[in-house]
């Protein structure tokens, strides 16, 4: 344990940033302050001061007033570290169907695992490894030297924060896994040979990182490259190491906050699923007439997965809300609720326009249809060798989309189109800047041009350069070997259109904390390469868009190692190690959810626990762009989707041009509208679980509008502890009742019916 006034690596006393930071506010001083020497007082220069405290609004104030740049020089990859790391990242995956990452992929809402969950298991394991194993002083004071160095190899001593980091790096890039075999198994009535499972996983996820380490210098060392979703978890680690004092407030507001939320998400994740989703509408309309239930429900509800938009709904159920909503900066989350107003309008006015025949099938789902409205046997039409057969696409016709789907793909162009143009036109100059600085080994982020960050020896590029061909020939064994019908040229291109898509994304997730999803690109070009041919198009996928989004996941690692000044060799070992494990334990995940939960998972609705959604579109837009000539081309049903691209680069241009003539207009600066974060939110509701919505707006107009502008002190020393604990809470209590209640260990044990559990609905809409 560490008390507030420990020491750092050069052996002066030191308190904790935000401790310090305060006492440099209230007495104006203008003396140094942290390793770097940096004068205060000129940090403060360009901030906005309340009351004598920084609002934290840009990543130069989370750079400077936020995280601490506080480096004891603690080991980081030791054996404890790397044997908990392993343990956790293959227990918390291969425990029958339990792993958490692949649990939220088939629920109603895909939701991102915090790291939270798997930094408090190995926070527990770690210092009870210190505890109970006896250290060297005890075989010393008899004697037994030789025992003594094993047993500082086996227990170090204190659990510290570098290797408690290390530690759950490993487990948490183990949890990646492979959409496109996801996809191959559950739609394809085909059994994933696992050593293409394990070969296509390590490969997309490890030419991601690849790509990741020869960017970084622009991509992750500038300050204003946040990564805005990794501050809780930043903050979190810090407070449980550096902030242990009885009589700490941040400390014991995690631990009560955790502790709270654990026992709240019992109710809305189990005995109280109305909690989820609280429609004053829907309880209303529970004696109306069906029509207008029907439509109360399409409009109102939204608990259930693909219920309905759920506007005006109220959740409860953090595991949905999620910390993000705190941490995301209010540029990102303003833009973000202009998405969602156009989003209601659209795709209720698609519906009951009846605009590409909406009404002849689900309001919201991501599957694929007849004309009719069955459900489209794509195994029927592409056969067992996974191929077009024309003659039964005659019989069963073009698959057809839910109507909000459609929109939903041409705003994914949109947005696409946008981004490039946004990142071109108006973060061009930045980009230079950065490497320029790279160039000349100067970074404007203190905690990389710190001397403590310096000493530690970087990463050398070859290693990159070794690992992209290693990830290259572990992709092109799959290709030749497994059943990709994927052709060598269609994976060389693939791997080429996800290389140049990164940086724009990485960009766009570091400044803003949200990024784009670029699936319908990949999907598209692999239509127009490989007609006929939906596996293909899986497997194209997986090496162009999962590449995009392994590298943007594990770019964010390097920045929350940079926070922690985790040694970069140390950094690049465990996500290395991290991926080959994951690679090997995801594929059991895959195979046990798509045994067991197979029929639900094919329901274009699923349930309010399990649910195909995610997986439905990924296969749907591979098979529809498989037939992209028939559906997309000049005269098919859809052509204006893949038209959005270029539609979504227009605006941006315009923009622009009115950008560069007047930067502000009626007080707002031009530059401040994201159009691709607006048009990617514009599509944002066709699947999942809708109820949440107004709830993450009013959490964060909470945080961003009132704390962090009226109260910014209590927001730089407490939002992201506060969103950690909350995270880390409802996370544990759902792997729980994952075993307990929802079948992951054998027969689900449902909570009895009553009313705020009912058999349909979870907000008593009406069940369509």
């Amino acid at each position: 344990m560490t008390s507030p006034a420990s020491r750092d690596s050069q052996g002066t006393p030191s308190l904790p940033f935000t401790t310090a930071v305060d006492e440099k506010l209230s007495s104006g001083s203008a003396g140094k302050f942290g390793p770097d020497e940096e004068n205060f007082k000129s940090m403060a220069d360009d901030t906005m001061l309340i009351k004598g405290t920084p609002v934290i609004q840009s990543g130069a104030d989370v750079s400077n007033f936020v995280v601490d740049d506080r480096d004891d020089g603690d080991p980081a990859l030791t054996f404890r570290s790397f044997f908990l790391g392993t343990v956790i990242a293959g227990l918390g995956a291969a425990l029958a169907q339990a792993g958490l990452a692949m649990i939220y992929i088939f629920k109603p809402t895909v939701v991102t695992v915090s790291g939270i969950f798997l930094l408090l298991i190995l926070y527990t394991l770690g210092n009870a490894w210190a505890l109970l194993l006896p250290q060297r002083h005890v075989f010393e004071a008899r004697g037994w030297r030789r025992l003594a160095k094993v047993a500082h190899f086996v227990n170090p001593g204190t659990f510290g924060l570098k290797e408690h980091v290390a530690a759950t790096i490993i487990a948490s890039t183990a949890s990646g896994a492979s959409s496109a075999v996801n996809n191959f198994a559950l739609f394809y009535d085909a059994s994933v040979n696992a050593t293409t499972a394990v070969l296509a996983t390590f490969s997309t996820a490890v030419f991601g990182y690849g790509l990741v380490g020869l960017l970084r210098p622009l991509t992750v060392h500038p300050a204003e490259m946040v990564y805005w979703g990794q501050l809780p978890t930043v903050t979190v680690f810090q407070s449980l190491h550096w902030d242990m004092a009885t009589t700490s407030k941040r400390i014991r507001m995690f631990w009560y906050s955790f502790t709270a939320m654990a026992i709240w998400e019992i109710f809305p994740a189990y005995i109280f699923p109305t909690l989820n989703g609280i429609s004053i509408f829907c309880i209303a309309s529970v004696h109306a007439n069906p029509n207008t239930r029907t439509v109360f429900t399409n409009i109102f509800g939204g608990a259930n997965g693909n219920e309905g938009l759920g506007l005006g709904s109220i959740s409860l159920d953090w595991q949905y809300i999620g910390s993000t909503y705190l941490a995301l900066p209010l540029l990102q989350q303003g833009n973000s609720w202009i998405g969602f107003i156009i989003c209601y309008v659209a795709m209720a006015g698609i519906y009951y326009g009846n605009v590409w025949n909406a009404k002849n099938y689900p309001m919201l789902s991501t599957s694929i249809f007849t004309l009719n409205g069955t459900r489209y046997n794509q195994t029927f039409v592409f056969g067992p060798s996974f191929r077009l057969n024309e003659t039964a696409l005659q019989i069963e016709g073009l698959p057809q989309l839910a109507g909000p789907t459609v929109w939903t793909y041409m705003t994914a162009c949109w947005s696409i189109g946008g981004l490039l143009a946004h990142c071109l036109l108006f973060w061009r100059g930045y980009a230079r800047e950065s490497f320029r600085l790279a160039k000349t080994g100067k970074q404007p982020d203190r905690h990389w041009v710190v001397s403590a960050m310096q000493k530690y020896r970087e990463v050398p590029w070859w290693w990159y350069g070794l690992l992209l061909t290693l990830s290259f020939l572990a992709g092109l064994i799959v290709v030749l070997k497994g059943s990709t019908t994927l052709p060598v040229y269609g994976y060389i291109i693939a791997l080429l259109l996800g290389s140049f898509i990164a940086p724009f994304s990485n960009l766009l997730v570091a400044r803003l904390g949200n990024g784009i999803a670029t699936n319908q690109l990949m999907k598209m070009v692999a239509g127009a390469l490989h007609p006929g041919k939906p596996v293909s198009n899986l497997y194209f996928s997986m090496w162009s868009h999962d590449v995009v989004q392994t590298a943007v996941i594990l770019a964010g690692d390097l920045k929350m190692g940079q926070y922690l000044k985790i040694p970069p060799r140390v950094l690049f070992s465990a996500q290395v190690w991290g991926t080959i494990v994951g690679a090997f334990v995801n594929y059991a995940v895959m195979a046990s959810i798509v045994s067991s939960q197979r029929v639900t998972l094919l329901d274009p609705r699923g349930t309010n626990v399990w649910s195909g959604a995610d997986v439905q579109s990924l296969n749907s837009a591979a098979v529809t762009w498989s037939l992209a000539g028939k559906i997309y081309g000049a005269h098919g049903h859809y052509i204006w989707v893949p038209i959005g691209l270029i539609l979504g680069m227009i605006p941006t241009t315009i923009q622009y041009i009115i950008f560069k003539r007047w930067p502000v207009i009626a007080g707002v600066n031009v530059d401040s509208i994201i159009l691709p974060v607006i048009y990617m939110y514009a599509g944002w509701m066709s699947s999942g679980v809708n109820s949440i919505i107004l709830s993450t707006i009013l959490t964060g107009i909470v945080s961003q509008v009132w704390v962090r502008r009226y109260h910014p002190g209590w927001y730089r020393k407490y939002i992201y502890v506060l969103g950690g604990a909350f995270d880390g809470g409802a996370q544990v209590m759902i792997f729980m009742l994952s075993f307990a209640a929802y079948g992951a260990s054998g027969n689900p044990r449902p909570f009895p019916t009553w009313w705020g559990n009912p058999s349909g609905n979870a907000d008593h809409c009406m069940e369509l």
